[in-house]
C-alpha cells in the first residue's frame, strides 16, 4: 500500500497563493450618542438637580424613591417606559422626529409620577437638555482625539429630539466631530439606511469605508446601508465602555 503523508507538501501553484486582506479600510466612524459616547447622569442626582431648580431641597431618600418611579415611567436617555399611556402614544411614536414630540412625550411620562412639586416634569426634561445632565464616558475624549490624529472623519448619528452640539462644545469635544446627524433634523431614525447615508454624504466617504459604532440593534442597521457596524454594550455612568477598542479597526 502506498504511504500517504499526513501533511502533503503543497504544490508550487498553492505556494504562490498569498492570503489577501479582507478588511475594508475605514475612512470614517459614525458614532451613536447615548450609551456610546455619553450616559445620562445618575438618576438620583438628576432628580435632586431638577427639584432644586423648582426651589425644593429633597432629602436623598425621597429623591431615590422618586428616581425609581420616574425610571419606570420613562426617562429621556434612560430605560424605555414600562407603559406608555394612550394619550401619549402619538407623541411617543414621533419623539425622535420632532422636538415638540420629544418634549411632550417625556414631560408627559414624568407627569404620571406625582412628586408634589410644581413644574417638576418640565425641570426634569430641561436637565436632560443641559451638558450637566450627561456624563461623557472616560473613553470618549481620548478615542475621538486618536481618530482625529489618524485622519479618520467622525460623525455623531443619534436618534434624538434635541440638539446635542452644545453638549460637545461644553465638554471641549466639538472640534473632534466633523458632523452631527440627528434624527429630528434629518427626518429619519436608525435603523433607516437613509440616516447613515446622510452621515456618509456629509463626511464625503463611501459607506463601504465607514464604521458605525453604537450600543443597540438600531445602530447595527448601518449594515443595510453598506457600512460595517460594531455594537458595544453601554456602561454605567463614569465607567469605561470599551470605545477605544475601535482604534485598531481604524488604523492600517
Amino acid at each position: 500500500m502506498q504511504h500517504v503523508p499526513d501533511h502533503a507538501e503543497p504544490t508550487d501553484s498553492v505556494r504562490d497563493v498569498q492570503p489577501t486582506p479582507s478588511r475594508r479600510p475605514v475612512e470614517a466612524v459614525l458614532l451613536d450618542f447615548h450609551g456610546t459616547l455619553a450616559q445620562v447622569e445618575e438618576p438620583r442626582e438628576w432628580v435632586l438637580a431638577a427639584a432644586a431648580t423648582c426651589g425644593v431641597d429633597l432629602d436623598r431618600v425621597r429623591a431615590t424613591s422618586l428616581a425609581d418611579r420616574l425610571l419606570t415611567a420613562g426617562r429621556a436617555g434612560g430605560p424605555l417606559p414600562a407603559r406608555v399611556p394612550p394619550q401619549l402614544a402619538e407623541l411617543w411614536a414621533d419623539r425622535d422626529l420632532y422636538e415638540h414630540a420629544h418634549r411632550g412625550a417625556y414631560t408627559g411620562l414624568a407627569a404620571t409620577v406625582d412628586a408634589g412639586i410644581d413644574g417638576f416634569a418640565d425641570a426634569l426634561y430641561e436637565r436632560v437638555l443641559t451638558p450637566e445632565g450627561w456624563v461623557p464616558y472616560p473613553d470618549t475624549a481620548p478615542t475621538l482625539a486618536a481618530l482625529r490624529a489618524a485622519g479618520v472623519r467622525v460623525a455623531v448619528v443619534s436618534n434624538i429630539g434635541f440638539d446635542i452640539r452644545p453638549h460637545f462644545a461644553a465638554w471641549g469635544l466639538a472640534d473632534l466631530v466633523d458632523a452631527f446627524v440627528l434624527s429630528y433634523e434629518v427626518g429619519r431614525c436608525k435603523p433607516d439606511p437613509a440616516i447613515f447615508w446622510r452621515a456618509c454624504g456629509l463626511l464625503g466617504v463611501d459607506p463601504e469605508h465607514a464604521l458605525m459604532v453604537g450600543d443597540t440593534p438600531a445602530d447595527a442597521g448601518a449594515v443595510a446601508a453598506g457600512c460595517a457596524a460594531l455594537v458595544l454594550p453601554a456602561a454605567d455612568v463614569g465607567r469605561p465602555n470599551g470605545l477605544g477598542s475601535i482604534l485598531p479597526l481604524t488604523t492600517p
